[in-house]
């Protein structure tokens, strides 16, 4: 299995902290974000190598990190030099995909979002799933944060059977956070995707779209995600993302 980490944003609402440095690197406790998620996989034994999406602006400050892991990471640059001209999320994906070849299950994760527990418990739920394609799920209550996510539809055995990114008027309280496990049989489908015309910028798009293709499944999350976005987002993080065993 390998791990494609999207990092190729610009943080624009973190600045001044991302003005010159990427997002995934700002430390959280005692390690930076990426870190804990890498940290994290690695107890797991089910990824063999990392990819890491970065843009012309901080791939060398990636290359230099992960320059000093143990992992097998691979950084790539998708070329983005701004906000402005940045590919999206599931482009980025497929640029991994066709950089290197990829014909694996892909762990796709936001480099920018932690968890409160392992994401082995996902890779577990994939495995009870017989390796079809699952996303997460958590219950939102609150509707103004809905209309900013990925928001689902489920039948009894947990298989998502539609999903809609940041809708007016979302039909459920299920908000699908950025952490997917891409079966195998349904990596080539992101090209497919891409061409069929569905959305490109928020991961979660082509989840939208993939879902009417093939059975994808949801794994309630058991415990809490931290979604870093802003200041006070980050500073929340940082308070309480304390003494956590995973």
């Amino acid at each position: 299995m390998k791990c494609v980490i999207l990092a190729a944003g610009f943080a624009t609402r973190l600045y001044p902290l991302t003005l010159n440095f990427p997002k995934p690197l700002l430390r959280i406790g005692d390690r930076n974000i990426l870190e804990w998620l890498l940290t994290d996989l690695a107890s797991t034994g089910a990824i063999d190598e990392y990819v890491v999406v970065s843009n012309e602006k901080f791939a060398d400050q990636f290359e230099a990190w992960s320059s000093g892991r143990s992992e097998r990471i691979t950084v790539l640059n998708d070329g983005a030099e701004s906000n402005e001209t940045r590919l999206g999320a599931v482009r980025d994906v497929q640029f991994a995909i066709d950089s290197l070849g990829l014909d694996d299950d892909l762990l796709v994760i936001a480099g920018d979002n932690l968890l409160d527990f392992s994401l082995g418990r996902f890779i577990d739920y994939f495995r009870a799933k017989g390796g079809a394609t699952c996303i997460m799920r958590y219950y939102e209550p609150d509707l103004s944060k809905l209309r900013q996510c990925g928001v689902m539809e489920i039948d009894d055995t947990e298989r998502v059977v539609d999903m809609t990114e940041k809708p007016s008027e979302p039909k459920t309280h299920w908000c699908s956070p950025p952490f997917y496990l891409y079966a195998r049989a349904d990596v080539p489908r992101v090209r497919a995707g891409i061409e069929s015309g569905c959305g490109v910028d928020a991961p979660g798009s082509f989840i939208e779209w993939l879902c009417k293709q093939t059975t994808v499944f949801a794994f309630e999350t058991p415990g809490r995600r931290y979604d870093i976005g802003d200041i006070a987002s980050l500073e929340e993080t940082r308070a309480e993302y304390r003494g956590i065993t995973k």
